[in-house]
Parts: structure tokens; C-alpha cells; sequence
């Protein structure tokens, strides 16, 4: 018996779980839209950008702007949050469903709330909300991943929901392993003028493609890729060596594989050193595997053909070299001077000029001018750099930082310091980092809320691979996922289409370990009644 608006209504509780059931199953299929579409979906887009700043630098300055990368992506990621939502409050108010009280809520609730104010506060509140044009990892995406989560771990799922969590990838590593071996042979597919009709199809008549532009994948950067596809690899090699099945073990094998591949391709050092460090993690699995032979068999196969990959590309574009083995071996076989390479960073080929202040000094009667530093990249490609200067701003504003995706127009960039650490031609757009642009958009309280959500998965999903059993299943290569994500982060910057994926993966890894009770439901309400 139920009360609405005063009124008792006789309810059946059976009819209410079926339908729950049926809203279940719809949520389900909005949440594999999200892995298969939002990281795939790319499209021109022209905007007029409105900047805060009066800059003659392209990037400061307002106009109109194309993008092909970003749009499609947050429109669909906007569209299917949405949907789930309204799906999951009717699940909730309608039908009955009761929320069961979890430690990590109170993460969601410190977060959403930190996001909130940051953006209410912050000095450029448009930009905070929704992002800059070409990365829209503003509040409302963050917002988007927070709901996608919450609504994931609480829902039932089909008896083999894990496979078609992974099944979802395969296009994703297919597409843009096509994609970035066009480029990396020199035919880029933007050079063929009927993919530009297609790319272009949705944009106002006059739009084209300007010279030298190139599309490495459905991802933006190098970086980006790089990353990316570091978690494919560690995915797919942990599936094939886990399991029971032969033919899809070697399969995966070659999946992981084109991951690898793309990886090396994408010429950014940060995937390249992820892969190393889940490595022995791949290794425990395949001793624990229920057949050690054919799991090691499997690596082995992997590692030979991953080397060969690497020698093949490498002979073809040096810097591969440079950007994996070349961090421990600096001298490249390949080329001799390996200062003279350019990596594939960006599509847009865009690097505008920094104008350097004039300033004079009075001394003697006499002006003399400042020593200027050498151009040049500092550590990590001027990472390290942007994380010290990142966090100085944090600490004028420690609080509720400065707005998501808007050090653009904060980042000290004509500081002569710069020049020293970044090279001459660079305006930071953003922190490469996911943790450091957490803190800057959102502050210490953000941050508190954003790590306690991944400590919980990363924690439960580090325990579910340490215990691996053969009886484990398909969830150690998401687990695996998980932490590898949670690892490229560091060096990468928050993506619609990786982070939207990673965060509905935390969701549906919580969801099905909470069912299995295999971190123990117990435990966590006893942790609730202390709270």
C-alpha cells in the first residue's frame, strides 16, 4: 500500500518490479549508446566564439570557430543523459524504487555540489558551464559523467552485461586504427574530397577544410589516442589472456594488438608508459589463469608481434622510437637526430605565436634589457610546468577554484618563465591532467569529492584483480580498464569520449560487484551507521 497526494493506492509490488525490470532494460540500452557512440561520433561543427579577452592571438580572440571533434560528442552525451535520467526518476518516484545508501553517494553529492559553485563563482561563468568549443568539459559534462555513474550502480543488468560492456569497444579500436594508419601513410582520409562532404554536410554552405588539416581519429591529439588506447590494449590483452574461450582469445589478442599499434601511432609517450606499469599486472593474471600455458602462450605471441609493430612503424616515422622505447633507450637506431622529428599532436596544425612584453629596466642611466631564456620543452613536455603554475592559481582560489576548462584565459602564458618551459609558440588550453584540472576548475572541495569517487572504484576494482580466480569472469578485464584509466590520467586531460565511457564502466562495475557481493554489502552499510 503506497500514498500518493494523500490518496492510498493498493500497489503490486510484482507488477512494480517487472516494470522496474522493463525501465531497467531501456537504461541498460542508453548506457551501451553512450560506450559506442560517444567516443565514435565525430562531425564539422563551426561556432561563434565569444572570448573574455581582447587578444590579437587566434586562440584568445572571438570568432567564429571550427571544430570536429567535440560537438556530436557532447550533444549525444547531453541527449542520452537526459534520457536515462528522466528514465531512472520514473524508475525511482513512480515505481518505487528504493536507493540503497552508499558511502560513495556522499562523494556525488560533494562533487556535484563543488561543480556547482565553482561555476556560480567563477570569472568566466559561459566557459565554465559549458567548456571551451573545441573540449566542452565544462560543468555540464562533469555533471553528465556524475549522473551516467550513479544511474549505472543501480540498475539491474543482463546476465552478460560485462561482454557487451567489451563487445562495445571493438569498433572504436577498428575505426581508429583505420583512421591513424591513413595518416601515418600519408593518406590521410581528409584528403579525399568526398569524407569532406560527409564531415562537412551539417555546416553552413562555404565551409571546407584548410590546408594541412588531418584527422588522426575519432579523438583529437595524439594525447588523447595515446591514452586511449593504452586502456584498450591492457583491456583486450587482459581478456585474452584470462579466457576460457580459444578462438576469442586470440581475437583479442589481435585487438589488443591494433590497440598497440594505434598507441605507438598516436607518437605520445604517456600510453606508451601506462601499458608498462599495468605489465605486471597482466603477468599475475596469466599465472592465475586457469590455463597458464595457453595465458602465457597468449602474452608472449603479443609482446613478439607488439615488438615487430614497433620496428615496422618506426622504420616508417623515427619518432615512434622516441615516444615509447626512446624514454629509457635515448639513442634512436631509427634516426640520428632525434631533434629533428615532429610528433602527431593535434589535427588542427594550429600553433600561434606568443608575444613576449617588452619591458625595460633603469639602472645607471642606462636601459637595459632582460636576458631571455631559451626557448624550450621542460619535463613531460612542459607538464610538469603547467601542474606548478596550475597550482599556484589553485592557491589564490583554494576553495571552489576557478570554473572547469577555463585555464585558457588564466595560464600565465607571456610570463618569461614560459618561454623556458614551453617553447615560444604555446598557449595552455589546458592542465594535461585530468586530477590537475579537477582541482584548478573545482578547488579542494572538488577534488575531495572527484578522488573519493575514484579511490572507492579504483580500490574495489584493484581488490577484484589481486583476487583473481578463473571463476572471476569478465569483469577483471574492465577492472583492468579501470585502473588503467585511472593511471593515463595523469598525464591526459578529461575527454567526452573517454571519460563519458569510464565513468558508465565505474557505474556497471559497482553495480555487478554489489550484486555478486564480492565487496561485501555489509560492510558498507556498517560503514554508513558510523557516518
Amino acid at each position: 500500500m503506497n500514498s500518493y497526494y494523500g490518496l492510498n493506492i493498493q500497489r503490486d509490488e510484482k507488477e512494480d518490479q517487472h516494470s522496474r525490470q522493463l525501465v531497467d532494460k531501456w537504461i541498460f540500452i542508453t548506457l551501451m549508446a553512450v560506450l559506442i557512440l560517444v567516443p565514435l561520433l565525430i562531425g564539422s561543427h563551426v561556432s561563434n566564439v565569444i572570448s573574455p579577452l581582447i587578444s590579437d592571438n587566434s586562440l584568445l580572440s572571438s570568432g567564429l570557430r571550427g571544430d570536429m571533434y567535440t560537438y556530436y560528442k557532447y550533444v549525444t552525451l547531453i541527449t542520452l543523459t537526459i534520457v536515462a535520467f528522466l528514465l531512472f526518476l520514473y524508475k525511482m518516484f513512480i515505481l518505487g524504487y528504493k536507493l540503497p545508501m552508499r558511502i560513495i553517494l556522499y562523494f556525488f553529492v560533494v562533487f556535484s555540489i563543488a561543480v556547482l559553485i565553482s561555476t556560480m563563482f567563477s570569472p568566466n561563468k559561459t566557459i565554465a558551464l559549458f567548456g571551451q568549443y573545441n573540449r566542452a568539459d565544462g560543468a555540464y559534462s562533469y555533471l553528465c559523467y556524475i549522473i551516467l555513474m550513479f544511474i549505472a550502480m543501480n540498475i539491474e543488468y543482463p546476465k552478460k552485461v560485462l561482454e557487451y560492456v567489451l563487445y562495445a569497444f571493438y569498433p572504436v579500436v577498428f575505426l581508429n586504427f583505420v583512421l591513424i594508419m591513413m595518416n601515418f601513410t600519408g593518406h590521410d582520409v581528409l584528403s579525399y574530397r568526398f569524407y569532406q562532404k560527409i564531415m562537412t554536410m551539417f555546416d553552413p554552405k562555404g565551409v571546407t577544410f584548410g590546408a594541412g588539416s588531418y584527422e588522426l581519429g575519432t579523438f583529437s591529439h595524439g594525447n588523447y589516442i595515446s591514452g586511449m588506447f593504452s586502456i584498450m590494449t591492457i583491456m583486450f590483452l587482459s581478456w585474452a589472456v584470462i579466457d576460457k574461450n580459444i578462438i576469442r582469445r586470440f581475437i583479442n589478442v589481435f585487438v589488443a594488438l591494433l590497440s598497440m599499434a594505434t598507441l605507438l601511432m598516436g607518437t605520445s609517450n604517456s600510453g606508451f608508459f601506462t601499458f608498462l606499469c599495468m605489465t605486471p599486472f597482466i603477468i599475475w593474471l596469466a599465472i592465475r589463469s586457469s590455463n597458464k600455458k595457453l595465458a602465457i602462450i597468449s602474452l608472449v605471441v603479443f609482446l613478439i608481434l607488439s615488438a615487430s609493430t614497433l620496428n615496422i612503424l618506426a622504420l616508417k616515422k623515427p619518432i615512434v622510437w622516441d615516444e615509447s622505447v626512446g624514454m629509457f633507450i635515448k639513442h634512436n637506431p631509427y634516426m640520428g637526430n632525434p631533434a629533428k622529428q615532429t610528433s602527431l599532436k593535434s589535427s588542427s596544425g594550429l600553433q600561434p605565436s606568443i608575444i613576449v612584453e617588452h619591458k625595460v629596466y633603469a639602472a645607471d642611466n642606462k636601459f637595459i634589457l632582460p636576458v631571455l631564456p631559451k626557448s624550450a620543452w621542460t619535463a613531460g613536455t612542459g607538464r610538469i610546468y603547467i601542474w606548478k603554475e596550475a597550482l599556484k592559481l589553485v592557491a589564490e582560489r583554494p576553495f571552489f577554484g576557478y570554473g572547469l576548462d577555463t585555464i585558457l584565459y588564466h595560464f600565465p602564458d607571456f610570463n618569461i618563465e614560459a618561454r623556458a618551459n614551453l617553447s615560444e609558440a604555446t598557449i595552455v588550453d589546458k592542465t594535461h591532467s585530468l586530477y590537475v584540472g579537477v582541482i584548478y576548475g573545482t578547488g579542494i572541495v572538488g577534488m575531495i569529492g572527484f578522488l573519493g569517487i575514484l579511490i572507492i572504484i579504483g580500490w574495489t576494482a584493484l581488490k577484484e584483480i589481486l583476487r583473481f580466480k578463473p571463476t572471476s569472469g569478465f569483469i577483471v578485464p574492465l577492472c583492468m580498464a579501470w585502473i588503467t584509466y585511472l593511471i593515463q590520467a595523469l598525464f591526459n586531460d578529461s575527454v567526452l569520449g573517454v571519460t563519458s565511457s569510464f565513468f558508465t564502466i565505474g557505474g556497471v562495475l559497482l553495480a555487478v560487484l554489489y550484486k555478486k557481493k564480492e565487496i561485501g554489502i555489509k560492510e558498507i552499510q556498517f560503514n554508513k551507521n558510523i557516518i
